[in-house]
């Protein structure tokens, strides 16, 4: 039986973590200390794995079950979808270590192109005042 929005506000901490199930491996994790977390429950190549979705109120019901489809799309293609999270982080982390190492080097070329500027301009001025 689906999952209501009225469910999961009502759902209260217990000592223990438990789920509250929706359809299709989405479940709703609910901590002691109150915070509740979406998963999605699913397999991939024979192996049990979970997809954190994000924190309710944060992330609804709605989106919560939106993005399990959009997972379930991704595995009818044969992609996992934890996976395919995982590298797009770590491209993220990639693109803003360049991005750092870019605008370093510019800043650095820039740097150089100043202070060798203000040694010509030195230079200049030298030979003036020399003659």
């Amino acid at each position: 039986m689906p999952l209501t929005d009225m469910q999961v506000r009502q759902a209260k901490a217990q000592l223990k973590d438990y789920y509250l199930t929706d359809e299709k491996g989405l479940r709703l994790l609910v901590k002691p200390n109150g915070s509740k977390y979406w998963r999605l429950k699913y397999r991939f190549l024979n192996k049990q794995k979970t997809l954190a979705l994000g924190v309710y109120p944060v992330v609804s019901l709605k989106e919560a079950r939106e993005a399990t489809i959009e997972a379930r799309r991704q595995l009818a293609q044969s992609v996992d979808p934890g996976l395919l999270r995982q590298n797009e982080r770590q491209g993220m982390r990639l693109n803003a270590q360049n991005n750092y190492s870019v605008k370093n080097y510019f800043f650095t070329l820039s740097f150089n192109s100043i202070a060798f500027d203000l040694a010509d301009s030195a230079i200049s001025v030298a030979f003036v005042f020399a003659d």
